[in-house]
This record gives structure tokens, C-alpha cells and sequence, in this order.
């Protein structure tokens, strides 16, 4: 059987495919027939992780009883720990604030962060850390410029042989060049040009095209080139891409991908004009957060240890560990697995959105910090927890403020759209391949008329 693409998710536990066809309907409308998908165990520790691509494969052509064959091969991953990215800014709220969204929103994992002139026992941390990324930021446009040149000079001596982002003051950049001139740099827009102004989108692309070129350096992905010859994107930013496709079609919007390992959260909006004239920092208009130490499978355990009596519905922590599975199928392991993705949601929400407090002192009022979610029209599932276990759309509502006070989470009027083909990562790399059929995948998958 011949499909025009292969589209593989290598995620930390599981490696989905999807074989999918772009056809045309008799009014010239894309559409993609029902994909085909199989799973595997992604293979990265067996240092190759082409082989659980194989074998998922291989699930497909079980299903349909036909060899496959395709066009073209793409994939995402957070398999060999993802895109680990150190970001190194001038100030907390500012410049590193900004480089670190960018950072986010592309798919990474960040592993640290410094703010102000580096010192050796940062470089020490960098070199533990092995990092896949460093960016370095700081000051605005024709505003301070020793911080970043210093760190640069720090890095350059280091040798550490990894890509190099430069998302700071324009005005370093010739000597950002001669400081690290043996180093895979890229010099890109300033993330923070301006006092309160964002600039993320430059640096997100970036990033994943430094990604897509070092992959292949990660530990299990040496061989992905030999079979992947189209794109290859961290999942976290092909659902950002995804996300950020789906609020051009329906406007503001949530995502939430709950997976084994890690929580993340995806929205795009740029909240009420009420709550804006209150925040004290800007915020991106697309907006990611990664909760990586809370999953439903590997990182379970943090989630139970959050857990109190009003999430455990009359049952024990102990129940909820003796029921934890990667692929839950007997009711007593779905309901643990639902007690557990509900919390983890409920962490992750109270992690993305912002807060409101009053003010104190001579000037009366209210300010906010973070992510105003307060205009979001539809709250979007995917991921494994969500998509492949019966309450999901249940579990999305329950997030929703349902009472009438300012807030900055998600109103009563929300909808819930569930990925149920679960492609928001495929359609998010098939994007970058052939969008029309991206965007037919996502319709066809949430259900959008």
C-alpha cells in the first residue's frame, strides 16, 4: 500500500507513526483519508531509535495486511531527553524572561537559567547539564551591551560544541561574531528589543532548525536520517505549531498534551484588555509551559505526591500506585489513570495562567502577573491521557472558572475540542511539509465544522 506520507511522534516511552494520503474532494477541498497509526516502544536506550520506528511501522502493515511504502517520512521527538536548552539573559522579568518563551515555544526543555554577568560555576553547570541548545540574550536594542558580550567571551573559551543562539542588543552582533567564530552560531532578531516589548517568533524558528540539523548528534538518533528525509521538529513546538494553526481557524485557544513524562500546556491569546492594563510584565502572544517532572507514567509519582483527598474521589494513594500502567485497559487502571491526569492538569493550568492581586499601599486597585486565558473559545485535548482514555472532554471542562469574578483561567463559555485522531504533533511537522493538509488533519481530527 502507498501512502504519501509517514508521520513518526518518537516520544520519551511510546513511538507512534501515522500513514496518511491528501486527497482532493470534487470542489478542489484537501482532505486526508482516516490515517492508519501504530505504536511501538521507542528503542532510544537500544541506541537506535529507528528500530521501534520500524516496528511501529510494522504494527500498520499487521492492521491493513499490505507492505507500506510512502513519499516521504517526517517526525517529531522528545526521545533522548529532548531539546535541553540553557537560556542566559541581563534581567529575570526581561531579557531572559523573553529568550526563555522563545525557547519554550519551540520545544524545549529548559535546564537552566542565568541571569546577569555568568560565573565559573555556571560554565560547570552547562558542561553537567550537556545541554543540545545555549542562548544567550541581554539588553535592548542600542541599550546595555557589556552583559551578553561578556558571557559570549565566557562560553567561546569553554569549547563547548554546541549551537549558539544570540537573541540580544543588535548592537553586539559583529562582535558576537568575532567572539565565537568557531562556534555554530545563529544571530537573530533581539527577543526583548524593547522595555515591555516581545519578539519570540524569530528565535523559536531558529531553534528548531538548529535542532532538525543536531539531532541526529543525540544519543539513539544517529541513524533517524536514514529513514526520516522531511522535517524533523521537538513534538512540544509541532503542537505549538499546530496550536498556533488551530487559532488562526477558531480562534483563542488551549491545549493541553498530557503524556507519560511531562505536562504541557499551549495557548494562544492575547487575553482581555481589562486584565492587560493590570500586568506588570508582558507575555507572548503563544505562550507554552512545560511541567516536566509531572507525567501519568514515568513522573506518576510526583502527581501522587501532590495528590490530597479531594483528588483521590474516595480511594488511596496506594490505589493509584498499585494501577499505574503505560497503556491502561482494566477499568482500575483507567480510573488511576484519570485521578492522575486530572491532577496533573490541574497543575499544569495553575502553572500557565496568571494571577490577579490587589494592590496594597497608597494607590488602590488590582495588578497581574502571567498568562490572561480569560478569552480562550475553545480548551483542545491530545496526547495519550486525554485521547485514548473515555472522560477526556469531562476532564477539559473541569478547568473552566465557572464563577463571575476577574480571572485570568479559561470562562464558563469555553468549549472542548478532543484531538481524537491524536495528530496535533503530526499535523504540526506535516505543516512545515504541505499546511493544507495539516490544516484538513486538524478539522478533521477535532471535529471543527
Amino acid at each position: 500500500m502507498k501512502v504519501d506520507y509517514i508521520v513518526a511522534e518518537i516520544g520519551s516511552t511510546t513511538t507512534l507513526v501515522t500513514a496518511l494520503n491528501v486527497k482532493k474532494d470534487n470542489e478542489g477541498r484537501v482532505y486526508v483519508e482516516i490515517p492508519f497509526q501504530g505504536e511501538s516502544c521507542t528503542t532510544v536506550l537500544d541506541g537506535d531509535v529507528t528500530i521501534g520506528l520500524k516496528d511501529a511501522i510494522r504494527h500498520i502493515e499487521r492492521e491493513i495486511g499490505d507492505t507500506l511504502t510512502w513519499d516521504k517520512i517526517m517526525a517529531t521527538s522528545s526521545a533522548a531527553g529532548g531539546l535541553k536548552i540553557t537560556v542566559h539573559g541581563l534581567m529575570e522579568q526581561m531579557t531572559v524572561k523573553a529568550a526563555r518563551e522563545a525557547a519554550l515555544g519551540a520545544g524545549g526543555i529548559i535546564k537552566m537559567v542565568t541571569s546577569g554577568k555568568m560565573r565559573k560555576s555556571d560554565l560547570k553547570a552547562i558542561r553537567n547539564i550537556d545541554p543540545n541548545m545555549i542562548i544567550i540574550a541581554g539588553g535592548t536594542d542600542y541599550g546595555e551591551r557589556e552583559t551578553a558580550l561578556y558571557n559570549a567571551e565566557l562560553i567561546g573559551k569553554e569549547n563547548f560544541n554546541k549551537p549558539i543562539v544570540y537573541c540580544g542588543n543588535i548592537e553586539n552582533r559583529e562582535e558576537i561574531k568575532e567572539i565565537l567564530n568557531n562556534e555554530e552560531l545563529y544571530i537573530i532578531d533581539n527577543v526583548y528589543p524593547g522595555i515591555d516589548e516581545l519578539n519570540v517568533e524569530p528565535a523559536r524558528k531558529v531553534i528548531q532548525e538548529a535542532f532538525e540539523k543536531n539531532i541526529i548528534k543525540a544519543p539513539g538518533m544517529s541513524k533517524i536520517k536514514e529513514m526520516v528525509k522531511g522535517s524533523i521538529m521537538p513534538t512540544p513546538g509541532a503542537v505549538m505549531e499546530s496550536t498556533k494553526i488551530l487559532y488562526d481557524i477558531i480562534g483563542d485557544i488551549l491545549v493541553f498534551d498530557v503524556g507519560g513524562a511531562t505536562t504541557d500546556v499551549h495557548s494562544v491569546t492575547e487575553g482581555s484588555s481589562v486584565v492587560l492594563d493590570m500586568l506588570i510584565n508582558p507575555e507572548p502572544k503563544a505562550k507554552r509551559t512545560v511541567e516536566g517532572d509531572i507525567g501519568v507514567f514515568i513522573n506518576s509519582k510526583n502527581v501522587i505526591d501532590l495528590m490530597d483527598i479531594r483528588d483521590l474521589d474516595g480511594f488511596t494513594k496506594q490505589y493509584v500506585r498499585e494501577h499505574i500502567k503505560a497503556i491502561p485497559i482494566e477499568n482500575k487502571d483507567i480510573n488511576a489513570s484519570i485521578m492522575l491526569t486530572r491532577k496533573a492538569m490541574d497543575v499544569a493550568i495553575n502553572r500557565h495562567a496568571g494571577v490577579i492581586k490587589r494592590k496594597y499601599g497608597g494607590e488602590s486597585g488590582f495588578i497581574a502577573y502571567g498568562k490572561d486565558l480569560s478569552k480562550v473559545s475553545y480548551i483542545v485535548g491530545t496526547g495519550g491521557a486525554l485521547t485514548r482514555i473515555k472522560g477526556g472532554e469531562e476532564l477539559l471542562g473541569g478547568i473552566r472558572y465557572l464563577k463571575d469574578e476577574v480571572t485570568m483561567l479559561p470562562r464558563k463559555g469555553a468549549k472542548v475540542l478532543l484531538d481524537r485522531d491524536y495528530v496535533m504533533a503530526c499535523a504540526g511537522v506535516l505543516s512545515k511539509e504541505n499546511k493544507e493538509a495539516a490544516i484538513a488533519l486538524l478539522v478533521q481530527s477535532l471535529g471543527i465544522d
